[in-house]
């Protein structure tokens, strides 16, 4: 009950603290803190004279907050937002800007509104922040820092404000605007916000105009060495097709009458001529190479910094795949199973990395039903990459099937925990830490 009572006065002062900062200037904030000193000391009238300076400082922040009513503005501005950005890595990124009034626009600036939902009350409880280990009893107790980093987490990024030049009546121009992503997934802009402060400088009058737009941050490559992986061809059933995707070479079989579905570019226009019917050519199916991803989504919330670090390390992954002539297919368990497939000419590799910026842990099913997504495809997998978040008796099962079945494979445990590798999996398995802001 108390965390309750807790979490919605968290919401009540942030958007206090939240309006303050983003209407007063700096002078304005050192007047507004010497008003409410002024309060504190001027309770008693008969003892100080603090009321008469109460007055003063009240009635200069009354005229400044007015003046922001005649701040008249007609901007058309658009963004041009890169194709996507990279956790802790600046991206700049132009605006274009159209002034539409008639008068000289003076002392602007100009912020980005990043959209920023509230964490909900059980989110608020389930989950825990970075390097709260760290922190005093009293913080980890009461969660303001958590409920701080949960509020910036869905944020998404930071975005510094720019001064802008003077705007010339009816003119246009260009300016810079750069942010730093906080985290992977999108980040949605609800649109920006010129401010103009008042003649004493201590209030911004605010004009805000609605530009919703969206831009994929993704997940920043773990440091580590290449992953190179042995495998040999392995049969594809069915998959005349995708070899052909991949650019490799398939041998003609025979001929045959036309199916439903057939490619238009397998008519063998000859034979059709002469029997009157359509006739296709039949090809012989490819082998070729095929990477397994497997990255586990098992884990709990409190665990964040492991999850984001395996994911790290799949990203380093499929950031090398366009060096290698091979097909990937990246495997992970969501809402429900998913596997995708990319490399070559099938799918781009940024595809996947897209994909890697927006999966979430996985708390609706165990790790056997990624097992289970996985055995299904071992017959066409040459090798496999397994990023793992625990080393228990069930994902130690689900290893050594995969040797068993003579499959290749490149091993990473993420987790903070010491933990027993076995002899037989030493030479497997690599253990990995997580790290924060690497």
């Amino acid at each position: 009950m108390l965390k309750k009572i807790l979490f919605h006065n968290f919401r009540f002062v942030f958007a206090i603290d939240y309006w303050v900062k983003r209407r007063f200037t700096k002078g304005g904030m050192l007047l507004l803190t010497g008003l409410v000193t002024a309060i504190i000391f001027g309770i008693d009238t008969r003892r100080s004279f603090a009321y008469q300076l109460v007055a003063i400082l009240f009635t200069l922040i009354i005229v400044a907050s007015l003046s922001s009513l005649f701040f008249r503005a007609n901007f058309a501005i658009k963004r041009r937002l890169p194709r996507f950005a990279m956790v802790g890595k600046a991206t700049n990124y132009e605006i274009q800007i159209q002034n539409n009034t008639s008068f000289l626009q003076k002392n602007l600036t100009l912020s980005e509104n990043i959209h920023s939902p509230l964490p909900s009350f059980e989110k608020f409880l389930h989950t825990q922040e970075p390097g709260h280990q760290r922190r005093n009893w009293f913080d980890n107790y009461v969660g303001y820092p958590r409920w701080i980093w949960l509020r910036r987490n869905s944020r998404g990024g930071n975005v510094s404000s720019q001064a802008l030049p003077t705007l010339a009546p009816q003119s246009f121009s260009e300016t810079t605007l750069t942010m730093t992503p906080l985290r992977r997934g999108y980040i949605y802009l609800a649109g920006l916000t010129f401010s103009r402060p008042d003649p004493f400088g201590l209030f911004y009058a605010l004009h805000t105009i609605a530009v919703p737009d969206k831009l994929l941050v993704l997940p920043k490559p773990y440091p580590i060495e290449q992953i190179s992986l042995s495998g040999t061809r392995k049969y594809q059933r069915g998959g005349v097709y995708l070899a052909m995707s991949v650019g490799n070479a398939h041998e003609f079989m025979a001929l045959r009458e036309y199916r439903p579905g057939d490619p238009l570019k397998h008519i063998h226009w000859r034979s059709f001529a002469k029997q009157g019917k359509p006739v296709v050519k039949e090809y012989q199916d490819e082998f070729f190479v095929r990477h397994a991803l497997i990255l586990d989504t098992f884990v709990h919330h409190d665990a964040h910094e492991n999850f984001e670090t395996a994911v790290s390390v799949a990203a380093a992954f499929v950031s090398t795949q366009h060096n290698q002539d091979s097909l990937l297919d990246l495997m992970f368990v969501g809402k429900q199973a998913y596997s995708f497939t990319g490399g070559r000419s099938v799918t781009p590799v940024d595809s996947l990395m897209e994909i890697l910026a927006c999966v979430e842990i996985c708390e609706d099913h165990s790790f056997d039903y990624l097992a289970g997504l996985v055995m299904q495809h071992t017959s066409a997998i040459s090798g496999a990459v397994c990023i793992l978040l625990n080393w228990d008796d069930t994902r130690r099962t689900f290893i050594q099937t995969l040797k068993n079945r003579g499959i290749p494979l490149a091993i990473f445990v993420v987790t903070s925990q010491s933990v027993n590798i076995e002899a037989k999996f030493i030479n497997d398995v690599t253990v990995i830490s997580p790290l924060v802001g690497f």
